[in-house]
């Protein structure tokens, strides 16, 4: 797995996709807002259609709108229909603390055969508990967990250490990286997968000194021509 995109920008999914360097994408209302998605629920469907078309067999999370028990069912199943490739993301709980989401992510996963990405987690024992009720992946917001002063590291080597001894099927997403070296960091800690933003890619792939490297060779080798061309006369 190792790198998700983050973005519902289509342009930059074809740039890095054209790379062979993402092997999923992860999208949520706020994102598609950001890259221009607009029209409610139908503009969600294009882009997310669109999406999936371009990068499949490879995953992309379509997040729900709703956190309304009785309507997240139903939006699940149709949003599953987009694309072969979707997967949902369901909250680990709603924005009160309803714990009925856990009942959703096992009725999808065990009923609907609908793969799961449950989203918003801050610690192991939530992944573990979205991990038990069937989840696909299970995402910890890796760079909230440090804002609020916690280790994100102790949580993914917690979190990967029980899926592993409980033989769960769930894959750890580490969400929310804040800087370059997370992407690293959180693989090496247990992490299956990492979300980045297109600009943290630009960062892994460009170093300032390899920069000055790829200068060097190419006035050295304007050096060598011109002295060959120079030799010939």
């Amino acid at each position: 797995m190792t790198l998700f995109l983050d973005t519902g920008d289509i342009n930059e999914i074809k740039k890095y996709h054209n790379m062979g360097i993402i092997r999923g994408v992860t999208t949520n209302p706020t994102i598609l807002c950001q890259s221009g998605v607009c029209g409610g629920i139908e503009g969600i469907k294009k882009r997310s259609i669109e999406i999936a078309k371009l990068i499949a067999p490879m995953p992309l999370s379509v997040e729900l709108t709703t956190n309304d028990t009785s309507k997240m069912l139903e939006q699940a199943v149709e949003i599953s229909k987009w694309a072969d490739n979707i997967v949902i993301k369901v909250p680990i709980h709603g924005p009160e603390g309803e714990i009925e989401n856990l009942r959703i992510v096992h009725e999808l996963e065990t009923k609907h055969k609908i793969r799961v990405n449950v989203t918003a987690m801050m610690s192991a024992q939530q992944c573990l508990l979205a991990a038990m009720a069937g989840a696909t992946y299970v995402s910890l917001f890796c760079g909230r967990v440090n804002n609020m002063g916690y280790d994100s590291v102790d949580e993914i080597r917690k979190t990967r250490q029980a899926l592993d001894d409980f033989n769960l099927k769930a894959k750890i997403i580490c969400a929310s990286t804040r800087e370059v070296f997370n992407v690293i960091e959180w693989l090496l800690a247990g992490a299956h997968i990492v979300t980045v933003l297109p600009n943290f890619l630009n960062g892994m792939i460009v170093h300032p000194y390899s920069k000055e490297t790829v200068k060097q060779f190419i006035s050295d080798a304007v050096k060598l021509q011109r002295e060959h061309v120079e030799a010939k006369k």
